[in-house]
């Protein structure tokens, strides 16, 4: 039961980027080869992957505030810093500074943990640690149960939500939100998936799950805790939408109209 916090306003995804051959990628190229000591070509398409201090430490701020509010264990941090050490390494630099100068008396780092506690988190911590990149994905396969909150930048964010989705039956079970400061927008991971419109078909548990969050983000727990309880009940009855009948033995295949009927009888 992981919950992750992807920084989304900038990394890769911020859309600084010229295509190959344009005046403008020659421009930037002009200035990379000439100022800066590089040797790119001139056949080379550019982006640029900021990483901001602001923005880091108020995704970090945001999950490590969610562990203390949701009494969750510990915050990973996920990057790839031991190569791209100064956007993904200062990115885990200034999520560890933001623990420390800022939840101090909530967090201890990893180092702590077995220094000083003997392995074991005492009540009412968190941990925070870090993990590279592309060997947290295998480890979130081979050992879930050492990861809670997950904190990233934004491309790694995008490739891990859909990793782990897969680890609960795909997409269709997914919930997802855009939360800011003063405002926040739920919605499903997979996107408006055209294809299947009109079809009565595609699983809707990651729109009603997203309804859910957004229930719990307005203080609306036992609304919630209902919107929980039936989807609950109807996948362990194995009434289920075709994604997840697929994977089940025995399982009766509804239409997505026919689950979220069953979903609402049985809260």
């Amino acid at each position: 039961n992981m919950v992750i916090f992807r920084e989304n306003m900038e990394d890769l995804y911020a859309g600084i980027e010229w295509k190959q051959g344009t005046p403008e990628a020659k421009k930037v190229i002009d200035f990379l080869n000439n100022e800066m000591g590089q040797s790119l070509s001139y056949d080379t398409g550019i982006g640029v992957k900021p990483i901001s201090i602001e923005n880091t430490k108020n995704i970090v701020r945001a999950a490590i505030r969610y562990c203390i509010d949701n009494k969750r264990t510990s915050v990973t941090i996920m990057h790839k810093g031991n190569i791209m050490k100064f956007t993904e390494g200062a990115f885990r630099d200034w999520a560890y500074q933001t623990a420390k100068e800022e939840f101090a008396q909530h967090t201890i780092t990893e180092d702590e943990l077995w220094s000083t506690y003997n392995g074991k988190i005492p009540a009412g911590k968190i941990v925070i640690k870090d993990r590279i990149a592309d060997a947290m994905f295998q480890m979130v396969l081979l050992r879930p149960d050492e990861f809670d909150v997950i904190v990233t930048p934004n491309l790694n964010g995008d490739y891990i939500s859909d990793a782990l989705a897969a680890q609960v039956g795909g997409l269709g079970m997914a919930p997802g939100a855009n939360i800011g400061d003063d405002a926040a927008v739920f919605e499903a991971t997979h996107g408006t998936a055209p294809k299947y419109a009109n079809q009565d078909k595609v699983n809707p548990s990651s729109l009603i799950l997203s309804g859910e969050m957004m229930l719990r983000f307005l203080g609306w727990k036992e609304a919630a805790d209902l919107v929980i309880k039936g989807l609950e009940k109807t996948i362990q009855q194995k009434r289920v939408t075709y994604d997840l009948e697929r994977q089940m033995e025995g399982a009766t295949l509804l239409k997505c109209s026919e689950f979220g009927q069953a979903v609402a009888g049985n809260m």
